[in-house]
C-alpha cells in the first residue's frame, strides 16, 4: 500500500510538510519500505486516510534514504509513526514509557483513527502530550 501514499526523499521535503500544514495533524512513518512491519501499517494508514483527510494527512519516510531525522529522534526502530502539528512535535502517552513515537505496527484501523483524533483533538487545545484512548503498557503478555 506504500506504493498509494505520499513519500518525503529529502530531509527538506519533510521540514516543509510539517512546517506548511497549518490545520491538520501531520502523521510521518519513519520506516523502511520493504520491512514487514512497516508493509503493515503502511497499509493501515493507507485504509484511514481517507476518513481522516479533513483533521489528518500522512508521509512515508525511508529512514535509509533520509537519514537527517534517525539520531534526533532515535529511529532505531523498523517501524515508528510520529505526529506533527503546526510545525511541534505533539506527544502521546501510550503507557509504554515512549512517549514520543508509536514504534509498532498498529493493524486496527479503528485504533489508528482514535489515536490520530486523540492527536488532533489535544494539540487544537495547545497540548504538546496527550493521552491514548488505550492503554499500550500490557500490549506484550509475557
Amino acid at each position: 500500500m506504500s506504493y498509494f501514499m505520499t513519500h518525503l526523499h529529502s530531509g527538506w521535503h519533510v521540514d516543509q510538510a510539517i512546517l506548511v500544514e497549518e490545520d491538520r495533524v501531520v502523521c510521518i512513518r519513519f520506516g523502511h519500505d520493504h520491512d514487514s512491519e512497516c508493509m503493515a501499517m503502511d497499509e493501515t494508514l493507507y485504509g484511514v486516510s481517507e476518513k481522516v483527510q479533513n483533521f489528518a494527512i500522512m508521509y512515508l519516510v525511508d529512514i535509509t534514504e533520509v537519514p537527517d531525522f534517525n539520531k534526533m529522534y532515535e529511529l532505531y526502530d523498523p517501524c515508528t509513526l510520529m505526529f506533527f502539528y503546526r510545525n511541534k512535535h505533539i506527544m502521546i502517552d501510550l503507557g509504554t514509557g515512549n512517549n514520543n513515537k508509536i514504534n509498532w505496527a498498529i493493524t486496527d484501523k479503528q485504533e489508528l483513527v482514535d489515536i490520530i483524533e486523540t492527536v488532533y483533538r489535544g494539540a487544537s487545545k495547545g497540548r504538546g502530550l496527550v493521552v491514548s484512548p488505550r492503554d499500550y503498557s500490557t500490549r506484550h503478555k509475557y
